[in-house]
C-alpha cells in the first residue's frame, strides 16, 4: 500500500528543515543561515548549511544537498515512503494509504493545479480590467490617488472587478474552465435558492492579489470604492484547497528577500499598509489581513528571519485588544519589537502624511522592545491603582515566561524589573533564574569576531589552479545557470526586461556542451516562451533529483559577509546584485571568450591533422583563416573585459 499524496502535501508543508535536521545535529546561525557539522562525513570544521528561507540543506564537503524529506531518506538510510511516515509522525499528520490511484483519485491530485491555473486566469482578467475605461476611471483613479505608482500596480498585481454579474464567468468558460474548478476556487458563487445560477463572487471593487510564498496566485481580497451599507468595505476569497488564511501573509512573496536581507519582519494589519509601506522604500513588511495572528503564520515568518517590529495605529483601546499576538510572537521563539503611530494615523495614513524619509525616521525612533512597549501602555493605570500594578507584573511575567530562549528570558526579567520597580529576584524565581545575558553576550561576540576573521581569511584570493578547456567551460556553464537560477526574475531596466530573457536572447546562438546546465536553459527558455519567469522553486518542485541537485548547489552560497564588516568596521564590500547589469554582461563575455578558446583549440587540432593528412594548401589556408578570425573575436572580448595577453 502506499501513502496518499495528500498526507505527502501536508508532510511536504509542514516539514521544516531546521527542526528536522536539528533532531540530529546541533545547528549554529551563521548570517542568514544555520549550520553544522556535516552528519554524512567526519569534519572539525561546520561545512553543512541549511537555509531556513529556501529549506533545502546542502554540504560543501561532501555534496549532500535536498529537502527536510530527503534529509530524512539520506541520515536514516530509508525509501521516500518510510521517510514520509517518519516526518507525519513527528508532525502529528494522519497517514492515508492508498493501494492504487483510481481514476477519480487522480482527477483529485490534478484539482490543485487546476485552482492554481484558474486562479492565475483570475488574477490576469483583473489586472487587464485595470485598462478597460471602467478600469481606467474607477479602479486605476483610486490606485492613482493612494499614490500607487505604475511598478507598484504590477509588482502586486492589483486590479479591478467590473461591475457586473457575472464578467469573470464568462471569460472564464470561454477559455475552458469548468463550473465546478471556478466554484471551488471561490471565484464564483451559486444563487441562493437556485443552484443553476451563478455569479462573480469579486464585482465592482479592486483587487489584491493574494500569493503564496513561491509567488502563485491562491486567492484574492476585494475593496469596495462605494459608500454601501448594505455591503462590507473587504469581501475575500473563501478557503480552498490550495488557500488557508492561518498559514498565508499578505505581501511575504514580495518582502521575503528584504525579510532576509534586513533580518527584520514588520507586521501590519491590511493590504494597503504593505503596499504604503513598499512605497516609501520599506519593503521587509507583511500583513494578517485584518484576522488574528495563527501558529502557521509565525512559523512562516520565522522560515525567513527572528525578528519581528509589530506597527499599530494610534488607538491604545485596539492595542491593548491585539496584545494577545505579541505572546504568540515570543511563544514562537520570535524577538519582537513595537511601533506605535499618533492618535487617528495607521501606517497607509502616516506615510502618506509625513513622506518616505520621515517615515523611515519615525519607525527607526519608535522602535520598542515588547516589555517597555507593554508596561508603557498601562502607565498611566499603574501610577493610579496598586492593584492594577499587580495584575500587570504577572501579565508581564507570564509574556516572558513564553520566550523559549533562557538567556532572552534572563535579560526581559530585568528590564521588567526596572521599569516596573520591582525586585528582580521575585521575577527570576519565576522564571527559574537564567544565565546573564552579559557573559552570554560578550562570549558570542568574541567568538563571531573570530570567525569573521577566518571567515575573511578565507575569502583572500589564492594561487590560481590550471584547468582544461573543458574545465574552463563547464565552469563557466555553470555560473552562468547561477545567475540565471538566482535573479533571472529581476529587472534590468524601466521597460521591464528581466534578467533571465537578457541573458537567453545573448546566447541564443551558444549551445551549452554540458548536459545538466544545457537541460536547465532549456527548460528556463520554454517556460519563459510561455510568458511565465521561473524561480528555483520551479525546478525544486517539477525536475528530477539531478536537476534538485544541481539547483540546491546553485542557490546555496558557501559564504557570507558578516555585518560587523560594515557595522563595525565601516568596510564596504560590493555585491554581484549590487550592479547586475554589468554582473551579467561580464558573465556572458566570459562563456563567449571560453567558445571562442575552445573553437580555437579544436582548429588547431583539425589544423594539425590537414597538415598530416596533407590535405592541400587550400584546406590549410581555410581552417588558418578561421583560427585567425576567432583569435580577433577573442581579441575584442579580453579589451571589454580588461584582459591584457602578452
Amino acid at each position: 500500500m502506499s501513502i496518499s499524496k495528500l498526507t505527502t502535501d501536508k508532510v511536504k508543508e509542514r516539514a521544516d528543515i531546521v527542526e528536522v535536521v536539528g533532531d540530529y545535529v546541533p545547528l549554529k546561525k551563521k548570517g542568514q543561515n544555520m549550520w553544522a557539522c556535516c552528519p554524512f562525513h567526519g569534519e572539525k570544521t561546520p561545512s553543512f548549511s541549511i537555509s531556513p528561507a529556501k529549506q533545502i540543506y546542502k554540504c560543501f564537503g561532501c555534496g549532500k544537498a535536498g529537502d527536510p524529506i530527503q534529509f530524512v531518506m539520506d541520515i536514516e538510510g530509508i525509501g521516500f515512503a518510510e521517510a514520509i511516515r517518519h516526518l507525519a509522525k513527528k508532525y502529528g499528520i494522519e497517514i492515508e494509504e492508498e493501494e492504487e490511484q483510481t481514476p477519480a483519485q487522480l482527477q483529485e491530485q490534478g484539482e490543485r493545479e487546476s485552482l492554481f491555473i484558474a486562479l492565475n486566469f483570475a488574477k490576469d482578467f483583473f489586472v487587464k480590467n485595470l485598462k478597460t475605461e471602467e478600469g481606467k476611471s474607477i479602479g486605476l483613479s483610486y490606485f492613482k490617488e493612494r499614490g500607487f505608482t505604475p511598478s507598484i500596480i504590477e509588482k502586486f498585481d492589483l486590479g479591478y472587478a467590473l461591475d457586473g454579474w457575472d464578467h469573470l464567468l464568462k471569460a472564464a468558460k470561454e477559455s475552458g474552465f469548468q463550473e465546478d474548478i471556478l466554484l471551488k476556487s471561490g471565484l464564483i458563487l451559486q444563487k441562493e435558492g437556485d443552484p443553476t445560477r451563478l455569479y462573480d463572487r469579486f464585482r465592482n471593487r479592486v483587487t489584491f492579489t493574494i500569493h503564496n510564498v513561491s509567488g502563485r496566485p491562491i486567492g484574492f481580497g476585494a475593496r469596495i470604492l462605494t459608500k454601501d451599507k448594505n455591503q462590507p468595505k473587504y469581501i475575500n476569497s473563501p478557503e480552498t484547497p490550495i488557500y488557508h488564511k492561518s498559514d498565508v501573509l499578505y505581501g511575504m512573496f514580495q518582502a521575503k528577500k528584504a525579510i532576509r536581507d534586513k533580518d527584520n519582519c514588520y507586521l501590519v494589519e491590511g493590504y494597503t499598509d504593505v503596499i504604503s509601506l513598499h512605497l516609501s522604500g520599506i519593503e521587509n513588511v507583511v500583513a494578517s489581513s485584518g484576522t488574528s495572528l495563527t501558529e502557521g503564520q509565525i512559523k512562516l515568518i520565522k522560515r525567513f528571519t527572528n525578528h519581528v517590529t509589530v506597527l499599530y495605529d494610534g488607538d491604545n483601546a485596539g492595542i491593548k485588544a491585539s496584545l494577545r499576538g505579541i505572546d504568540l510572537l515570543l511563544e514562537g521563539g520570535l524577538l519582537v519589537k513595537a511601533v506605535v503611530f499618533p492618535d487617528g494615523e495607521d501606517p497607509d495614513s502616516f506615510s502618506q502624511k509625513v513622506g518616505t524619509q520621515a517615515f523611515q525616521d519615525y519607525l527607526e525612533a519608535n522602535s520598542r522592545d515588547f516589555i517597555g512597549f507593554k508596561i508603557g501602555l498601562y502607565q498611566d493605570e499603574i501610577q493610579r491603582d496598586p492593584i492594577r500594578k499587580a495584575e500587570l507584573i504577572r501579565e508581564v511575567v507570564q509574556s516572558i515566561g513564553k520566550i523559549p530562549d533562557p538567556i532572552i528570558r534572563s535579560v526581559y526579567a530585568k528590564e521588567a524589573s526596572g521599569l516596573l520597580s520591582i525586585e528582580e529576584e521575585i521575577i527570576h524565581s519565576e522564571l527559574n533564574k537564567a544565565l546573564l545575558k552579559v557573559q552570554k553576550d560578550q562570549f558570542q561576540r568574541a567568538k563571531q569576531e573570530a570567525e569573521d576573521e577566518q571567515k575573511l581569511e578565507e575569502l583572500l584570493p589564492i594561487a590560481p589552479v590550471e584547468l582544461s578547456m573543458d574545465e574552463a567551460l563547464l565552469i563557466q556553464e555553470k555560473e552562468m545557470v547561477r545567475l540565471l537560477i538566482n535573479y533571472g526574475w529581476e529587472k534590468l531596466d524601466q521597460d521591464g526586461l528581466h534578467l533571465g530573457q537578457y541573458l537567453l536572447d545573448e546566447t541564443e546562438e551558444i549551445e551549452f556542451r554540458t548536459p545538466i546546465y544545457r537541460k536547465i536553459w532549456s527548460t528556463y527558455r520554454t517556460k519563459l516562451s510561455h510568458g511565465e519567469v521561473p524561480t528555483y522553486e520551479y525546478f525544486l518542485e517539477t525536475g528530477d533529483a539531478e536537476i534538485k541537485q544541481e539547483i540546491i548547489g546553485l542557490i546555496t552560497p558557501r559564504y557570507e559577509i558578516s555585518n560587523y564588516w560594515h557595522d563595525k568596521h565601516q568596510i564596504f564590500i560590493n555585491k554581484e546584485s549590487d550592479d547586475l547589469t554589468q554582473t551579467v554582461y561580464k558573465s556572458i563575455l566570459r562563456l563567449k571568450r571560453r567558445m571562442v578558446q575552445k573553437m580555437m583549440e579544436d582548429t588547431k587540432q583539425k589544423l594539425k591533422l590537414a597538415e598530416q593528412e596533407k590535405v592541400g594548401e587550400e584546406g590549410v589556408f581555410e581552417l588558418q583563416q578561421i583560427y585567425f578570425e576567432l583569435k580577433k573575436v577573442q581579441v575584442e572580448i579580453d579589451k571589454e573585459l580588461g584582459i591584457v595577453i602578452g
